[in-house]
């Protein structure tokens, strides 16, 4: 019996050594950098957070959000912090390098953030909504002559202040949780104010100011953050620094929710499937343009767009090809071509940088579209002015040769095709003639 128990306690010993000498292998965390460079839109959005969902506890000691961005979409801005908020793994927002800046939608990822952290030289603020017409925050001096001195600063109409609230009380939410500045916080939604590192530190809208990212580490060491609802103290002294850049999906993503890209292969969508109709049976202009048509209708489903705009882009079109059919004297195709640009120009209404068309882009579709049209328009008058080659009149004046004749009547070879004929004369076998009338099926000839 004491025999058995000393086996079974050697054996425990020897799986307690094995799983130390296991144990480096899987204790050597690392902190997961991402880097956030530019403005944060679907593509960014969808990067971040499936990298922020696959991490684990076990394998990622901290998860770093690189960030350099003049700010984004609302939407995307949303996906993200809902991801930081419900990772169990601790994040970090470090703006950095110096020089770099985490304006509107990159203040609210900070403040989601456990740790919010910037490089010197470097400024963070200017979180109000940008998509609004107008300066939400900046009334007419008629509205603030009716205002109260508490009021001042408010926007003028309803719905904007509907929005300035919402995004105030937004941001102060993600302030309480993580025990930063709130005041400010919505200071700088209400009236776009900003920051530097060192007054941002002061202030305590940011919990440290770091060189790089192992300085940040360094620094962070210890501290106890909230992380999905607990609290956790961060051991982040001797983690490898591993940095995950945005994979070919990413950047395959970004390239198609570019606003200009959507806009083009919205165009040559629309532009393919015309051809094909044209030309039936050509499978090539088919082909690509449903392809580009359904990727650009993915793109602009994730984008911003206001659909009044889409709906002038292709109605110009159809005015140019229907000018072309029926021949309105230019009427139709200059305002096929007034209503494409409109449309285009108002089709990414949102001013936030990044997702606005471009002024070469839009110019240079609508002059293509405009010298497609005349091409094709010249093309069919030059069509016009051509003989008619079938039909009733291509046989008028049709020279050819007799094949038999009897009396006034016989039979014809034009064209290659046998015919009934008549004549005023009777007219030898391979006489040659020449079609002045068509009687039904009997064709009037003469001698040539």
């Amino acid at each position: 019996m004491i025999t058995m128990m000393r086996l079974r306690a050697g054996i425990v010993l020897l799986a307690a050594a094995l799983a130390m000498i296991a144990a480096p292998a899987s204790a050597a965390e690392r902190a997961l950098v991402l880097d956030v460079d530019g403005v944060i839109g679907p593509a960014i959005a969808d990067y971040i957070v499936r990298e922020v969902r696959t991490a684990t506890p076990g394998a990622d000691g901290v998860i770093v959000l690189r960030m350099n961005t003049p700010g984004g979409l609302d939407s995307s801005m949303r996906a993200i912090i809902s991801a930081i908020l419900a990772s169990p793994v601790p994040v970090v927002t470090y703006v950095a390098p110096s020089g770099a800046r985490a304006a509107s939608a990159g203040t609210y990822i900070a403040y989601a953030s456990a740790i919010a952290a910037m490089a010197p030289g470097t400024n963070i603020g200017a979180a109000t909504p940008v998509q609004l017409g107008g300066n939400p925050l900046a009334p007419g001096a008629s509205d603030q002559k009716q205002k109260s001195p508490e009021t001042v600063g408010e926007p003028a109409d309803t719905e904007t202040r509907k929005i300035v609230n919402d995004a105030v009380a937004y941001i102060r939410g993600l302030a309480a949780l993580n025990g930063r500045n709130a005041d400010w916080a919505a200071d700088a939604v209400r009236s776009a104010a900003s920051l530097p590192a060192a007054e941002a530190l002061t202030l305590h809208v940011i919990d440290v100011i770091a060189d790089d990212v192992p300085d940040l580490l360094r620094q962070i060491d210890g501290r106890t953050v909230t992380v999905a609802g607990k609290p956790v103290r961060l051991a982040t002294a001797g983690l490898a620094v591993t940095a995950v850049p945005p994979d070919w999906r990413t950047e395959l993503f970004a390239f198609v929710t570019n606003p200009n890209v959507a806009f083009i292969l919205l165009l040559i969508g629309v532009y393919g499937i015309i051809l094909e109709f044209f030309n039936p049976g050509a499978v090539a202009p088919g082909l690509i343009g449903a392809i580009s048509l359904v990727v650009a209708l993915y793109a602009l489903a994730l984008l911003p767009i206001n659909f009044a705009g889409a709906a002038l882009v292709l109605i110009g079109i159809a005015l140019m090809v229907a000018e072309v059919h029926i021949g309105a004297f230019g009427a139709l195709g200059v305002g096929g071509i007034a209503a494409f640009v409109i449309g285009a120009v108002m089709m990414f209404p949102v001013r936030t940088p990044g997702f606005a068309p471009s002024n070469v882009v839009v110019g240079g579709a609508a002059i293509g579209s405009a010298v497609l049209f005349l091409v094709v328009l010249a093309a069919m008058l030059r069509s016009r002015r051509r003989p008619v080659v079938t039909g009733n009149e291509a046989l008028i004046g049709a020279k050819g040769e007799t094949v038999s004749w009897d009396g006034a009547q016989g039979r014809v070879r034009i064209a290659g095709e046998i015919w009934l004929a008549r004549a005023a004369a009777p007219l030898a076998a391979g006489t040659a003639v020449k079609v002045v009338k068509r009687d039904g099926l009997v064709l009037l000839v003469e001698s040539v």
